[in-house]
């Protein structure tokens, strides 16, 4: 890599990255601070656990329907204008939430929520095609993700300060919908002001860095495109077996991450006679461990080669302990989850490599936004599975053994998953995805 290429990279992660990461911790916040507000959502609009389980699991039905037309409209609009148009309309709904009168309402709101987001985290990934050389990305990605890990670690604090607030007559879990929807509405100006579409638009890049980054991308996709001589249709692209391997482990990793994230504030508070504020001080010990885990696993894998290997090892960690949180008393299940949490959360950063180095970068939008909207119905799963346990058994141990069980078959699947394009031989089909004319 020439210097002027090396100066190009690293102002372009200067750049964008920290914004990224702001983008992702308010994101994730408005996804999943409705796990905080249970018990007072129940209290004062009667809304019961397996109904909470549902509506905390429709913000991601709304984020798969939309997710694949959102990201194919971010490459007609640009990035720039996209991007803080998701950031605006999310901001607006997630406000919105304030204003909950009973199940009907929290079921809509949730919904809107996840179709307004769709599309944030695929182009964020597709950003990272279009501006940073191949062996740049897997760094970036990894900077990118650590934000979802921060956003676990502050939201507690922060949600349980917010859930004091209180004044014209609302009461602290609505003050807290607004201010952290509002959040997300300033930001969007922040990201129009800030972002660029295309490397040619980078005021803080010379000529000559814009030249040698533009060229780099486009000789790796020249590359790339030496490898297929035939294009399949879209209907032989969605048949890829690759993605339908990309979808389940992607769905086996949210199905855990979520099932941890929307009901971990409620198993703390069988832990014994805590606040708000503490029950947020005690949800950010998992993801504080996380992020540990996320480093050192990403710095194994990049020193010793395997990729597969290493998001296996993490998928059997996080069964391990999900499975072992089924065991004795609320204090021991926390130590647990908080083991299942190295796994898990380390299993996700490491995962999007495998398909980035399969997928053809110019379809990878569409496909990466396909793989992340259909896996994230373990998002909906989750919370909907444990609400409609914990109602009719009053225990969410059945879950957890499935979140286990999941996590395993997930560990020995990922073995099947390829890095990079087969490509076609002698003219023949590709069994990788490739440009869809």
């Amino acid at each position: 890599m020439s210097e002027t290429l090396k100066s190009a990279v690293a102002k372009v992660k200067m750049h964008v990255l920290p914004l990224f990461v702001i983008m992702f911790i308010v994101n994730y916040i408005d996804r999943v601070n409705v796990g905080f507000v249970r018990t007072h959502m129940e209290t004062d609009l009667g809304i019961g656990a397996a109904a909470y389980g549902l509506g905390a699991g429709l913000f991601f039905v709304g984020y798969a329907i939309f997710e694949v037309p959102s990201n194919l409209l971010l490459q007609r609009f640009g990035a720039r204008a996209w991007l803080a148009r998701i950031m605006l309309t999310w901001g607006v709904v997630a406000m919105a939430m304030a204003f909950v009168k009973g199940e009907t309402s929290f079921y809509v709101l949730r919904f809107l929520l996840g179709a307004a987001e769709a599309g944030f985290f695929p182009g964020i990934i597709y950003y990272f095609t279009q501006w940073l050389p191949s062996s740049e990305r897997g760094k970036a990605m990894a900077i990118f993700l650590s934000g979802s890990a921060i956003a676990s670690v502050i939201s507690g604090p922060v949600t349980g300060a917010l859930l004091s607030v209180s004044g014209l007559g609302l009461h602290g879990w609505q003050w807290m919908f607004i201010i952290e929807g509002g959040f997300s509405v300033v930001l969007c100006f922040f990201v129009y002001a800030l972002l660029d579409s295309h490397i040619s638009e980078a005021k803080y890049l010379t000529e000559p860095e814009k030249t040698a980054l533009i060229d780099c991308i486009e000789e790796e996709q020249r590359l790339k495109d030496a490898e297929y001589t035939v294009r399949p249709s879209l209907m032989r692209l969605l048949a890829d077996r690759q993605i339908a391997l990309f979808c389940f482990i992607y769905f086996s990793v949210a199905l855990t991450i979520y099932g941890a994230t929307f009901w971990l504030p409620s198993m703390i508070k069988k832990m014994g006679n805590m606040g708000d504020f503490e029950v947020g001080l005690f949800n950010s010990i998992p993801w504080i461990i996380s992020i540990i885990a996320m480093y050192g696993f990403a710095a194994l894998a990049a020193k010793f080669k395997f990729q597969q290997a290493w998001v296996s090892t993490c998928l059997v960690i996080a069964a391990i302990g999900m499975f072992a949180s089924t065991y004795g008393g609320p204090v021991f299940a926390f130590v647990a989850i908080c083991f299942a949490a190295i796994g898990f959360k380390a299993a996700s950063a490491l995962f999007w490599p495998i398909p980035q180095g399969y997928l053809d970068a110019r379809v990878a939008a569409a496909v990466i936004a396909l793989i992340n909207s259909l896996g994230n119905l373990g998002g909906f799963v989750a919370p909907t599975v444990f609400g409609f346990l914990e109602e009719k058994t009053g225990s969410i141990q059945g879950g957890l053994y499935g979140l286990a069980a999941t996590s395993l078959l997930a560990a020995i699947v990922i073995f099947f998953a390829r890095t990079k394009p087969k490509g076609d031989k002698a003219g023949s089909q590709p069994a990788g995805p490739a440009m869809v004319h």
